[in-house]
């Protein structure tokens, strides 16, 4: 009983340090556009948010992989 109380706390907390900030987690990715754009969906206190990205498997043009993390541009303040 005192594990599930504490992850509960654990994840209470996540959530409102997500709400505060703004940032969300990685929560999927897909390539498109022939190859070259890159779709990454993020899990935010506030929902699902989608960022696309310039692709290339060499990282000299775009990203090779999405960011773990990314700022919302949606906060609570707003």
């Amino acid at each position: 009983m005192k594990t599930i109380t504490r992850l509960t706390g654990l994840v209470l907390i996540i959530w409102l340090a997500m709400l505060l900030t703004g940032y969300g987690v990685l929560a999927g990715s897909t390539k498109n556009a022939a190859g070259m754009g890159l779709r990454c969906d993020y899990l935010t206190a506030r929902g699902l948010v989608t960022a696309q990205y310039l692709h290339s498997e060499s990282g000299i043009i775009g990203v090779t992989d999405c960011p773990l993390l990314k700022k919302s541009t949606q906060v609570i303040d707003n």
